[in-house]
């Protein structure tokens, strides 16, 4: 039988979708591409036993994409999605001396994304890779992602990536699966999750805001452009662009109060009762969560591109473009700046006396950040920094092509079927096992949605938001 192909593009104007779909048959192997119209995209093939059988599912699987909405289209006449991607440039530092650097990850690429937390750590770069590491800076797995991570999210348990072909990956599980998928005209800049909400901050000063199932809730424009922060908590949305800090109600009702920042802001960062706003114009202010006052400020040489704090702000991190990293007091006085080593710090998190960064090198470095540690720095004594290298045998991960399936007498012991079902003319999964609250909705990709098909994942977890989110592989039941 000859080769035969069918290519399918769904594209809406405003905000929508802006995705290909290709099904080529070529005697029993039927192959699958798709992705983000003008990217090579994510591909897999499944063989069968006859011909007949091969072009019969390739048929069930147009069919399924045209109900959707694709049509056939010449690849290539459409254009590709608006990408930006963060040009940081790098100096070398002023400082006199070296942060005490303990270990550098170099990632092979530049890396905004970053996440520490209790039990390792995460960084993602411009290439799609994701690493994760043990705070003793072993490798311990990667994830191959389709496009350029724009940034690591956390909500509880679960670490989100935020991507360059608009997709926001669930890295929870072994298998990433995408949890969200931001509409075309929406130049991706930076990501915040809540509760299975998320908020998206982008190129244009646009703010925009989707719900776990991943359906739009609302969106509001800011004054100023280039939004590259956002944060999120119970009681406002921080929107952080070129003209200062807006916060707005968490439901979209209205905007609570805005501040002007000195400078365009850069970075954002959170704790309980303040955020915090990297500039361009060399400062991190702190800003108070209730009214928007600007309760300190923290300076430093040149523009920031990053900022942390440790926990209740009791101290305050900052990156420059110059390849410093400084530590100031709660009340802004400044305890030191030493020179990172590895270029500007893009992104940084501090847990336990170390502090994180993200470098314009690709680097993820952990540095001594105690108070013995740094006064060592600064008298010329710095630990030897041990650079770590990937196993030959890394475990990586990709997200799947397609949907791996197992027999209802195949289940796996404490194995959870779910089950897609139109719900007032949209697609809702629900729980079908036993034990689990029957209103309640799960999270769960759009791109996997089929009416009446259930599906079994290792275990379901509740959110305090009242829905249940997926661990482990998705597998369809037949």
């Amino acid at each position: 039988m000859p080769r035969a192909t069918t290519y399918l593009e769904l594209s809406q104007d405003g905000a929508g979708a802006h995705k290909f779909y290709e099904v080529t048959v070529e005697g029993t192997v039927v192959s699958v591409r798709y992705g983000r119209i003008g990217a090579s995209g994510q591909s897999g093939t499944s063989t069968f036993p006859t011909e007949a059988k091969a072009r019969a599912a390739a048929a069930k699987k147009i069919g399924e994409k045209v109900r959707k909405g694709y049509a056939p289209a010449i690849q290539g006449q459409r254009a590709a999605r608006a990408v930006t991607r963060r040009q940081a440039t790098s100096v070398p530092s002023t400082a006199r001396a070296v942060a005490p650097v303990l270990w550098r990850f170099r990632t092979g690429s530049a890396a905004f994304g970053i996440h520490i937390d209790e039990d390792r750590c995460w960084v993602g770069n411009q290439a799609g890779d994701v690493y994760t590491l043990s705070h003793g800076g072993d490798v311990l797995a990667r994830y191959a992602l389709p496009d350029g991570v724009k940034c690591l999210v956390a909500d509880d348990f679960w670490i989100y990536a935020g991507c360059d072909d608009g997709k926001v990956y669930d890295l929870s599980s072994k298998l990433p699966f995408a949890a969200y998928d931001i509409a075309a005209d929406v130049d991706i800049f930076w990501l915040d999750i809540r509760e299975g909400v998320l908020n998206v901050s982008d190129r244009d000063g646009g703010l925009t805001v989707i719900d776990h199932e991943d359906e739009y809730q609302w969106a509001r424009r800011s004054q100023g452009g280039h939004g590259w922060m956002v944060r999120a908590d119970d009681r406002a949305v921080y929107h952080g662009h070129q003209r200062g800090v807006t916060a707005y109600e968490p439901g979209g009702a209205g905007e609570l109060w805005h501040t002007p920042t000195a400078g365009g802001v850069l970075f954002g960062w959170q704790e309980d009762e303040s955020v915090y706003a990297g500039t361009g114009r060399h400062v991190v202010q702190r800003l108070s969560k209730a009214t928007g006052s600007v309760e300190a400020t923290y300076r430093a040489d040149t523009a920031v591109y990053s900022c942390a704090t440790a926990p209740g702000g009791r101290f305050v991190f900052a990156g420059d473009s110059a390849s410093s990293v400084y530590c100031f007091a709660a009340d802004g006085t400044r305890l030191w700046k030493l020179g990172t080593g590895s270029g500007s710090a893009l992104s940084m998190q501090y847990l336990d006396e170390k502090l994180y960064m993200v470098t314009t090198d690709g680097s993820l470095v952990c540095v001594d950040a105690s108070a013995a540690g740094i006064a060592a720095a600064q008298q010329g004594t710095i630990p030897v920094t041990v650079d770590v290298k990937s196993a030959a045998a890394l475990p990586t991960y990709t997200p799947a092509a397609t949907v791996r399936t197992v027999s209802s007498a195949s289940v796996p012991a404490g194995g959870v079927v779910v089950e897609c079902v139109r719900d007032g003319g949209r697609l809702r999964v629900h729980v079908v096992s036993d034990g689990f609250e029957p209103s309640w909705n799960v999270q769960f990709p759009r791109g996997m949605r089929e009416p009446g098909t259930r599906y079994v994942v290792e275990a379901l977890h509740p959110a305090q938001a009242g829905f249940y989110r997926v661990r482990g592989e998705i597998r369809r039941l037949i």
